[in-house]
């Protein structure tokens, strides 16, 4: 099973296509909401048309993913209507974007919601809203039907992610041990969601190193353990345990309570949440609207997209900050703000593959896999008999430099992630070609902050987080990890300070 990346990546396009056999079945597909060309014009410095027309609008909000769409949220949700939202895609939601078929929809990053504790107080108000949450109990179908995830190592099938097949004496030891850390650090109050609430000066030593590192500090060489804990960080942060901050790692394991119930999912996964959010929104969403420039003005600012300059009071920046020196005039580079290239798949599936006997489940991981795995779309179906699917394929390309992983994702045509898709399943789903009908392809250059070592304690983060001028931050960014509960977080709180210097 074992196959590390670079050896992986290393077959090459053409050694790739050898693998498939002239007479086996045929699979479509393409790339689909690639949107780098458009970024790429403000990486070069492009030139962009003159304005021609000016619309003017109290507050716009720059970025329609769930950090913009929660500002807006919260601005219609207490009585303001008169703002614009936009969106550089034609379909806004960011990670939380889905796609759609004959049969079912289907997410194309962010597939759940982990239960929201009790300090996550926006997140529950926004699922009563959305009907999620009614008199204090979460609504049961949507929380993720059984069996909810399963390993594959060694051969056979496990429930559950974390490693219990073929653990040795010490192995057991060193997760009990860790468990009994991360447990003391949960009640130590300084792991929270959302992160703000609860950060404290005591643990910022532990921004300060590695999480691989940290892990090597308590005795931790259990390849199992490791194993998972890299799963654990590729998974959320896109990045390796030792590319990753040991406050972020520790957070992981720390912020929520071990016996909670949930995820609450969707066939679409979190696209869900941003198509209930579109139907309370409606024309105050503009897609297909890429900003080029904003300046500020003695009275507010100027936002600039095509031949239209919208006049404003406020700006929320929702987008992702690493825009901001391309678009805001005079603004200083950024040095903290590190981002993971992703590779996302969603497979039509005609009929479901040999699973060795295992029962289908939400979630499926390999063990030594170079990827993230799978979900499986109808898994929240209530339908009795199901044939027909479709997996949504997950990849953080975490192994080098973002930079390289990025050239990459570009370089590569869709036949060779193709092949590199089913190369890496029909190791478990031997007869995964003879199932598959069409494999969509979303590559995301910056797809997710990556909490490196001293991100979570930046100065720069921080600062940008606190500005209460005309212009105000909001992504998930500002946090140093990009969940849903962070974005939605921010973008409320935004919001809720432009509200404060429009009325009081």
């Amino acid at each position: 099973m074992k196959l590390g990346r670079r050896k992986f990546l290393g077959l090459g396009s053409a050694a790739l296509v050898g693998l498939t056999l002239k007479s086996e079945k045929k699979i479509a597909g393409s790339f689909v909401n690639d949107s780098f060309q458009m970024g790429h014009l403000l990486r070069d410095r492009a030139t962009f048309p003159a304005a021609k027309r000016i619309e003017k609008v109290p507050v716009v909000i720059v970025g329609g993913g769930i950090a913009g769409l929660s500002a807006a949220w919260r601005l219609r949700e207490r009585g303001f209507t008169d703002f614009v939202l936009l969106e550089m895609n034609q379909q806004a939601g960011g990670n939380a974007r889905w796609g759609e078929n004959e049969f079912t929809a289907y997410p194309w990053a962010a597939h759940y919601v982990p239960v929201p504790g009790p300090k996550a107080i926006y997140v529950r108000e926004l699922f009563e809203d959305l009907g999620v949450l009614k008199n204090g109990q979460w609504e049961e179908r949507y929380l993720a039907f059984s069996p909810q995830e399963r390993l594959f190592l060694y051969g056979r099938w496990q429930e559950g992610i974390e490693p219990a097949v073929g653990l040795t004496s010490k192995d057991r030891e060193q997760f009990q041990r860790l468990e009994n850390v991360f447990a003391d650090f949960r009640k130590s109050g300084a792991f929270t969601v959302p992160l703000e609430l609860g950060l404290s000066s005591k643990s910022k030593h532990l921004d300060r190193i590695s999480f691989s590192d940290w892990l090597r500090q308590e005795g931790v060489d259990s390849r199992l353990l490791h194993w998972y804990m890299n799963y654990a960080c590729r998974d959320d942060y896109g990045a390796l345990a030792s590319d990753t901050s040991a406050w972020a790692g520790i957070h992981y394991f720390s912020s929520r309570e071990p016996e909670e119930k949930g995820p609450l999912t969707w066939p679409e996964g979190n696209g869900w949440i941003t198509r209930r959010l579109l139907e309370r929104l409606g024309a105050n969403i503009r897609t297909g609207q890429m900003v080029h420039r904003i300046t500020q003005t003695r009275r507010g600012a100027s936002v600039f997209v095509g031949d239209t300059e919208f006049q404003s009071e406020f700006v929320i920046f929702a987008a992702p900050t690493f825009l901001a020196p391309y678009l805001l005039e005079n603004f200083p580079s950024l040095h903290d703000f590190v981002y993971s290239p992703w590779l996302t798949a969603n497979l039509t599936l005609d009929r479901y593959p040999d699973s060795r006997g295992a029962e289908p489940s939400w979630d499926t991981v390999f063990l030594d896999s170079p990827t993230l795995g799978y979900v499986d779309a109808m898994h929240q179906s209530l339908r009795t008999h199901i044939d027909r699917t479709v997996w949504t394929f997950y990849w953080a390309l975490a192994e080098g430099a973002p930079a390289q992983n990025r050239q990459l994702l570009l370089e590569k045509d869709w036949a060779y992630w193709k092949e590199a898709i089913l190369h890496d399943l029909e190791r478990v789903h031997s007869d995964i070609r003879q199932c598959v009908s069409r494999i969509d392809v979303m590559r995301m250059g910056h797809a997710m902050i990556r909490p490196a070592v001293g991100s979570i304690f930046s100065e720069e983060r921080r600062r940008l987080s606190r500005l209460d001028g005309r212009i105000l931050f909001a992504n998930s960014d500002l946090s140093g990890i990009s969940i849903f509960e962070e974005a939605q977080f921010h973008g409320v709180e935004a919001a809720q300070k432009v509200l404060k210097k429009l009325h009081g």
